[in-house]
C-alpha cells in the first residue's frame, strides 16, 4: 500500500510539472517530485485537522497537499498566493498575490492561517521583509507554524525576520544553479534528516 501511495503522488507531482511549466522570467524554479512530496506531507502532519494552510509562490506543495486530501473528511482548508494568473483554475483558494503589496491581502484571510509555506521568487533582504509582512499577517496566532526555503546564506536575517532556523532537510531544485536550505520556527522531527537527492559534502 505504501509504495502505492508514493507511486500516486509521484504521478500527480509530475502532472503538476507537465501542466505548470517553469517561467523563468518570473524566476519560477519547482522543488523535485521527492520534495515536494515531504514538504506536502510535512504541511498536513503539523496542521490540525479542519486547519488552515497557505502557501506563498509554492505552487507544487499546494496542488500536492490539495490532491492527497481528496477523500480526507477532516481536510485541511489550502489558499494558494502567487502572482502568476494561471492559477486562477483554482477559483476562491487562489488568491493573486504581489508580494509588493502584502497590505492588500484580503481582510477575510487576516489572522486565519495555522500553517504557512513560503518560497520568494527572490533572496533579497528587501524581497524578504515584504514576504515577513504577508507571513506576519496571516498568521493565526504565535502558535502558527512557518516552513520556507531560501539559500542557507541568510540564516541570520530569516532568524531575525521570521524566528525560524536551518533544518537538516535540503530541498532539491533541480533547475536551480545553487542549493537552498530549509527553515521552520517549530522542531519537526520529519526535517531532522538528510534528503537523499542532495550532496551534503
Amino acid at each position: 500500500m505504501k509504495d502505492c501511495n508514493v507511486a500516486t503522488q509521484t504521478r500527480r507531482a509530475r502532472t503538476f510539472w507537465q501542466k505548470f511549466p517553469e517561467k523563468e522570467d518570473l524566476n519560477q524554479y519547482w522543488y523535485s517530485v521527492d520534495t515536494v512530496a515531504t514538504l506536502a506531507k510535512e504541511a498536513i502532519v503539523e496542521t490540525p485537522e479542519s486547519g488552515r494552510i497557505a502557501f506563498l509562490s509554492t505552487p507544487s506543495v499546494y496542488f500536492a497537499v490539495q490532491s492527497q486530501q481528496n477523500d480526507d473528511s477532516n481536510q485541511r482548508e489550502c489558499f494558494l498566493f502567487d502572482f502568476d494568473s494561471k492559477f486562477a483554475s483554482e477559483g476562491e483558494h487562489f488568491v493573486p498575490f504581489d508580494f509588493n503589496k502584502p497590505k492588500e491581502i484580503p481582510t477575510k484571510l487576516v489572522n486565519s492561517f495555522d500553517f504557512v509555506i513560503v518560497d520568494p521568487p527572490f533572496i533579497t533582504r528587501e524581497v524578504w521583509e515584504l514576504y515577513a509582512k504577508a507571513v506576519k499577517l496571516i498568521l493565526r496566532s504565535k502558535d502558527s507554524k512557518i516552513l520556507l526555503t531560501t539559500i542557507e546564506e541568510n540564516a541570520t536575517m530569516i532568524y531575525e525576520l521570521l524566528g525560524c532556523r536551518s533544518q537538516t532537510f535540503k530541498p532539491s531544485i533541480p533547475h536551480l544553479v545553487y542549493q537552498y536550505a530549509l527553515f521552520t520556527n517549530y522542531g519537526s522531527p520529519a526535517l531532522d534528516s538528510v534528503n537523499p537527492e542532495i550532496d551534503y559534502d
